[in-house]
């Protein structure tokens, strides 16, 4: 818990938390470029009604490692609409981002008024920086942390088991954030100051609730942290999981949640920002919920079914707005081999895009003789690509440079089209 401060050596910071932008992602095969424009202006206009002196982005502000071109034009020009603010900006980067690529211009935005940290330092101070608030005041302490990759914390050791591999990256991600809370302590203490101090991260803890649309970011050698294994910071921003979450510890744990809905099971939730207040007489954390900027529903259904829940899905439309729509037919009609067709004439004259659709199947359902594979066009580029590695025998660090490299074909691929 924080403390009650001195308010000589404390003034009122606020920050507002985000994280997984994942700009430069395609839809199934649609471009988002539409809506991460919406949303960064719209981040914009927030930072000047909600008065915020600095945004921590905690990771993944790219979808891929190899971004387009208009991903970066849109990354840049958000920081150029941020300056007439003056809200300090800190990037930290993900498992999607390039390290190389976000500290192309990080010595640029540096007199921008926005801190890159792409990667962990070899020197661990670095990561530890000072934020002002509007007055210039030094007002809040935040160690930066980005993705952790194993290369950056251990040496690679020929022999060891996956659970040697596991126990060992736990141990040095832990160790990580313990020095470099010791450092913000010791700062403190030098400086007489008594700033709160918060944490960043981009990782998977236990005990969360995560989509479709979240990847494995440590295979075959972290399943999850513990988040009894942070240190009791005031606060800690994390990103990687998709939906906004405050976890259940002593310690204010929270993920913000990615901006945009990134895949069908995201479409009913509301995506939000965390706005963190700290003041002399304590801390106060509030949601900002984000405008939805492109309606999308996924329906399960019979095609008997499906014209009324069409209607039910399509009422709350705008004008000129259009729904992305998944359909899953279930198993009553799903053994008919001109479903398409079938669905086709319900969905005409209505404000509506199909971009998937599924059959639903039992694994132990007999009642048909259809395969029970799904075919291609149910599956997405990832889940062909992972059913595909799964005949392999690879070992963990060859299947995180091919999925690496496959990330980067299929990116170029979208791009181009």
């Amino acid at each position: 818990m924080l403390s009650r401060r001195n308010s000589a050596t404390f003034g009122i910071m606020r920050i507002l938390h985000t994280s997984d932008w994942h700009l430069g992602q395609h839809f199934i095969g649609r471009s988002r470029l539409a809506e991460h424009q919406a949303f960064l202006h719209w981040l914009v206009t927030q930072v000047t009604q909600q008065q915020i002196d600095a945004i921590i982005v905690a990771g993944d502000i790219f979808d891929t490692a190899t971004p387009p071109s208009y991903a970066r034009e849109l990354y840049n020009q958000f920081i150029v609409d941020l300056q007439g603010s003056g809200c300090q900006l800190v990037i930290l980067g993900g498992n999607h981002d390039a390290a190389a690529v976000l500290n192309e211009s990080k010595n640029l935005l540096r007199c921008l008024n926005t801190t890159v940290v792409a990667s962990p330092s070899a020197d661990i101070s670095q990561q530890l920086l000072t934020l002002y608030n509007r007055d210039q005041q030094p007002a809040l302490l935040l160690c930066a942390v980005p993705f952790l990759r194993p290369r950056d914390l251990l040496q690679s050791q020929s022999g060891q088991s996956g659970s040697e591999k596991q126990r060992d990256l736990q141990q040095a991600i832990a160790a990580h954030y313990q020095q470099l809370f010791t450092l913000a302590q010791q700062h403190n203490q030098q400086h007489k100051l008594s700033l709160p101090i918060v944490m960043t991260g981009h990782l998977t803890t236990v005990g969360i609730s995560q989509s479709e649309s979240v990847r494995d970011i440590y295979i075959g050698s972290l399943e999850a942290f513990s988040a009894a294994a942070f240190p009791a910071a005031d606060y800690i921003a994390l990103g990687h999981i998709h939906q906004s979450q405050q976890l259940n510890t002593t310690t204010d744990i929270r993920y913000s949640g990615s901006p945009l809905p990134l895949s069908f099971d995201e479409a009913g939730q509301q995506k939000q920002a965390w706005l963190i207040e700290f003041t002399p007489e304590g801390k106060s954390v509030s949601s900002l919920a984000i405008p939805c900027f492109q309606p999308l529903c996924s329906i399960h259904c019979s095609l008997l079914e499906l014209p009324q829940r069409l209607e039910q899905a399509t009422a709350p439309l705008k004008a000129g707005e259009t729904l992305w729509l998944e359909l899953v037919i279930s198993e009553t009609d799903a053994y008919l081999t001109d479903l398409q067709q079938r669905v086709e004439p319900l969905l005409q004259g209505l404000a509506v895009e199909l971009l998937r659709l599924r059959r639903q199947r039992s694994s132990n359902s007999t009642a048909f003789s259809a395969p029970e594979q799904q075919s291609l066009a149910e599956l997405t580029p990832q889940q062909v690509w992972q059913a595909r590695l799964s005949n392999e025998s690879l070992s963990d660090e060859q299947q995180q440079q091919l999925t690496a490299l496959h990330q980067q074909v299929l990116a170029s691929v979208e791009a181009a089209e």
